[in-house]
């Protein structure tokens, strides 16, 4: 744990070493850690833990791109169902103990177990019989997932997928030591002694509910001569003005910017910013007689200046024309980005905006319409729907935009209620394939209300028949999003956000993930 005599003597000595000529880094993070258990995290901050401290068969190297980890070889069967990992015999637990295979079966099984309450329990969809597990309808057993030997795994998958090893990066993914699991029970992650690690980092003080701990370097790492920093001192730091006050004075090296602080340091020297596939969206309720107007619809999502919108309100970022992000997934068939072969799908286009909305008007035979839109009550995402209710109501002659911003929550249980005309929010994907955009993506209601027969049967088309004929179900996809955006505007492609932050010169190699919310420090170095 970071006491307040070491910031003082970091900040006093202008510099991020000890005494002991350790190498040591201070940084802040948003929000609290909620458990370090792999089958029960769900926030930001305890996947970021978790991804500095473990290692799943796959890691991302410093180019962002899945390679080997916790395996050293694989194989994969003619039909692309299963794959058997041969593991490295030198991984061990940060107690000694060696990483097993049985130590993936004993996770896995636990995330997919109803009764373990996974957030992260959807992700084995992929994984032979993982769904029906989730579901009740098939015993955990079951699970596509078997020990070979203490060091061979096997993998079944329910379909060939092409990003398996992305996926399988995931913290969801990890695995657990299972004499540990078994000796702690429901304690385990519950702090940081109540578990063991195998990745780059171990944890250390953190209680379980305090805001400050350490990732300290673990010495029992298999890969540890390229770790070159000894201790990442992190705490939770929960305003921006805070954050950037404590980098100003030196006790922090890296803090990250909300967007009303990006304009601000965008000239700064320390100021740095990636674009990042996480998804600024709308979404509309089809069970309404007017959202469910397909006109209605197409209007909404031509009639706002989405450049602007990135401009003069969010500062960082990119506007968004597809629901598939854009720099994000490498088409297999083609090598190029798949947004370039995608193309636009919902354009700013006033002229055509305001043609779908006189269509719309003579079909619900009303000149004046009122709609609401839902947000958050976070500052960003009000400041979203204020420029979005000023676009449309300029556009859109006799549309009146009323705003009802509550807290994420109560946001959350308004759109599943369908307590909603039409909401904005934001999502980020899990996988760098489209499938995740265009069948999960943050569509709120998607399955339960989109009954559009081609859409499904694209998507299907993706999943099995051309799973493996790349080119094939590129085009499969392509036509999904087609049909999903550009001909149905079931949804509203807003923005790419952009993760914007600063970080002290003295810090070398720091990366972000790819999908821009975790920081990885295995590579950091000091000057």
């Amino acid at each position: 744990m970071v006491t307040a005599a070491a910031l003082v003597l970091a900040a006093c000595s202008n510099n991020s070493s000890s005494s002991s000529d350790k190498k040591v880094m201070n940084t802040s993070t948003p929000n609290e850690i909620s458990t370090l258990d792999s089958s029960k995290y769900g926030d930001t901050t305890s996947s970021e833990v978790l991804q500095n401290s473990m290692e799943g068969l796959y890691r991302f190297d410093k180019n962002n791109r899945a390679e080997l980890a916790g395996a050293s070889k694989v194989s994969r069967s003619k039909d692309q169902k299963v794959y058997t990992y041969e593991l490295r015999k030198d991984a061990k637990w940060s107690n000694g103990d060696p990483v097993t295979a049985q130590d993936y079966v004993t996770a896995w099984r636990r995330t997919v177990d109803p009764k373990n309450s996974s957030l992260d329990s959807d992700s084995y969809t992929i994984i032979k019989n993982g769904q029906k597990i989730t579901q009740g309808k098939a015993p955990v057993s079951s699970l596509g997932i078997k020990a070979l030997g203490k060091y061979r795994l096997q993998i079944t998958l329910e379909n060939p997928i092409p990003y398996l090893p992305e996926i399988l990066e995931g913290a969801q993914f990890y695995p657990q030591d299972t004499k540990v699991v078994n000796k702690l029970g429901s304690k385990y992650g519950t702090s940081s002694k109540n578990l063991v690690y195998n990745g780059p980092f171990v944890v250390d003080g953190w209680t379980g509910s305090n805001l400050k701990w350490t990732l300290k370097k673990n010495k029992k790492y298999w890969n540890k001569n390229t770790v070159k920093i000894d201790d990442v001192n992190m705490q939770v730091v929960k305003t921006t003005s805070t954050g950037t006050n404590l980098f100003k004075s030196n006790q922090l090296d890296y803090v990250p910017l909300t967007s009303e602080f990006v304009k601000q340091y965008q000239g700064n020297k320390d100021y740095h910013s990636k674009l990042t596939p996480t998804n600024g969206y709308m979404t509309f309720n089809l069970k309404k007689k007017t959202t469910g107007n397909v006109h209605v619809r197409k209007a909404i999502g031509q009639a706002i200046d989405k450049s602007q919108l990135v401009k003069t309100v969010l500062h960082a970022g990119k506007a968004s024309n597809g629901i598939v992000a854009t720099g994000f997934i490498t088409d297999e068939a083609t090598g190029n980005d798949y947004r370039k072969d995608a193309g636009d799908m919902m354009s700013y286009n006033v002229k055509a905006a305001q043609k779908e909305w006189k269509l719309a008007q003579k079909e619900l035979g009303q000149k004046k319409i009122t709609l609401e839109m839902l947000t958050s009550d976070l500052d960003d995402s009000k400041r979203v729907g204020e420029f979005v209710q000023s676009d449309l109501m300029r556009n859109l002659p006799g549309l009146t935009i009323k705003l009802r911003s509550i807290p994420l929550k109560s946001r959350l249980a308004s759109t599943t209620n369908h307590d909603y005309d039409f909401v904005y929010g934001t999502w980020q994907p899990s996988y760098e394939d489209p499938l995740d955009f265009l069948t999960i993506g943050g569509l709120f209601n998607l399955e339960q209300d989109y009954k559009n027969a081609n859409f499904w049967h694209q998507i299907d088309l993706a999943k099995t028949t051309y799973a493996t004929e790349p080119k094939k179900r590129l085009n499969a996809l392509i036509a999904a999003e087609r049909q999903l955006i550009q001909k149905d505007a079931f949804a509203v492609p807003l923005y790419q956000a952009g993760s914007s932050y600063l970080l002290n010169s003295r810090v070398e190699g720091l990366k972000l993930s790819p999908y821009g919310n975790v920081v990885y420090y295995w590579n950091v170095k000091m000057k």
